[in-house]
């Protein structure tokens, strides 16, 4: 795999020609990773895969026309190509001022460390992940004679390198680790379905990881928990999500919050900065600095220094996610969220975006249901951006005076997101920020459930 530094010297002899080539702007982003998958089934291996990769993508600008292609060869005659292939597509395409690259005062002239490294994880061999996926599903197999089958447990990791140089005057890269571990298994209910959950974890260093027995043994109990599940009468109760479904629900926002949407006004929250989108409990940030954070990054894909953005504080509407694209649309300034792709213009994602816990503990938020639904998993694409309308069908379990009672299936919750957020009356203090999009317990107050 090559270094940061290799990278770096890459993306500067690209731009340099690109520059040499016509182009007023030149912005080149290489990368090099190193991935290992692991499968196992039924205690057998069904999956080992190892892959590595080197892809260099290059965006230029001329005369207000922009274009972007990428390759995996860095052969002389392959970056050449490189560079011919961008300029050719350059002058083709339509003139688009507001595509243009960031003030380069403001580009990032430090970065913070945030530990996104871990040597430990890169050494992870085939061998050493299929053991750590088998003893997760057999600790899932032998928790209880009820668990008939499986969907397998996988083990994943990646060592990745990146570096960024514009024309501009921006380089800079770094390194990063990921892994993670999943198992499914499965159980048969007593009407013949098949019953499953799962049950996983992800870090970027390996020792903050739960041992695989621990995940196993905890998709057993999910899955366990299951058998029986009915419907339950329609009806309009407070709505408990697990951390798990309340990420689904805050993907969802993310998707009304990103400028794009916006200037495309094809989002409920258009004109709405300042205003109360939310309960007052509800504070949702997006934070790139957050130590070992699965999305934490020292600048963003405009070579913009990484910032904290506290998008709802209080309920309030804060801020909009924006690259400099979207901001320039808004009328506004860049959030320095962007993300770069190798075959176009940056774009707004997500980094470490979170709703902050709360104080509550998750089992006082159950036990202050008297009739309601705990929510676990959720299914389904019923959301319209445009209105907020919010319909989805959901699993989980039913409360009865404070404590879960039965599980619950094939039925649909639905309310509308606007509602929705503000109708948030109780947030946990489990938040655990293992990915992108994570939130603690939460409750809704009230929610239509429609079942039988």
């Amino acid at each position: 795999m090559k270094s940061v530094e290799e990278l770096q010297a890459l993306g500067a002899r690209i731009v340099y020609a690109a520059k040499k080539a016509g182009a007023d702007v030149a912005e080149v982003l290489s990368s090099s990773s190193e991935e290992l998958s692991t499968r196992i089934r039924l205690r057998e291996r069904e999956l080992i895969e190892e892959a590595g990769s080197h892809t260099v993508g290059l965006r230029v600008i001329k005369d207000d026309k922009s274009a972007a292609t990428y390759t995996s060869d860095t052969t002389d005659a392959g970056l050449d190509a490189l560079v011919a292939d961008a300029m050719e597509l350059a002058a083709l395409s339509q003139p688009d001022p507001l595509a243009a690259p960031p003030d380069p005062a403001l580009l990032a002239k430090s970065f913070e460390e945030l530990e996104l490294f871990d040597p430990s994880g890169a050494e992870i061999d085939a061998k050493r992940a299929a053991e750590l996926a088998l003893a997760a599903e057999v600790a899932a197999l032998d928790y209880d004679e009820r668990i008939t089958n499986s969907e397998g447990a996988s083990y994943a990791r990646t060592r990745s390198a990146m570096a960024l140089v514009t024309s501009g005057g921006f380089s800079g890269g770094y390194q990063g680790t990921y892994q993670s571990l999943s198992v499914s298994p499965l159980a048969d209910d007593a009407d013949g379905k098949k019953r499953t959950a799962y049950d996983w974890d992800a870090r970027r260093y390996v020792e903050a990881m739960r041992a695989p027995k621990d995940v196993g043994e905890e998709a057993a109990r999910r899955t366990l928990a299951k058998l029986g599940a009915k419907k339950v009468p329609s009806q309009e109760v407070p709505v408990v999500f697990h951390p798990d479904a309340g990420r689904a629900l805050l993907s969802l926002l993310f998707s009304c919050i990103d400028g794009r949407a916006v200037y495309q006004r094809s989002s409920y929250l258009c004109d709405r900065e300042g205003e109360a989108i939310a309960s007052p409990l509800v504070t949702i940030v997006d934070d790139p600095l957050l130590l070992r954070g699965p999305g934490s990054k020292p600048f963003d894909g405009e070579g913009l220094a990484a910032r904290k953005n506290v998008v709802v504080e209080g309920g309030v509407l804060r801020t909009y996610l924006m690259d400099s694209y979207a901001a320039r649309k808004l009328g506004k300034e860049s959030t320095a969220s962007a993300s770069r792709g190798y075959n176009g213009r940056p774009s707004v994602a997500p980094t470490n975006f979170h709703l902050l816990a709360g104080e509550t503990d998750p089992d006082a938020i159950v036990s202050d249901v008297k009739a309601g639904l705990y929510v676990t998993s959720m299914m389904g694409f019923g959301f319209s951006a445009v209105t907020g309308d919010f319909s989805r069908g959901a699993e989980g379990f039913w409360i009865e005076d404070g404590e879960k009672k039965f599980p619950v299936g094939e039925i649909t919750i639905s309310l509308n997101f606007d509602a929705l957020w503000k109708g948030i009356d109780a947030v946990g203090n489990d938040l655990d920020a293992k990915a992108r999009y994570a939130t603690p317990t939460f409750r809704v107050k009230k929610m239509t459930v429609a079942g039988s």
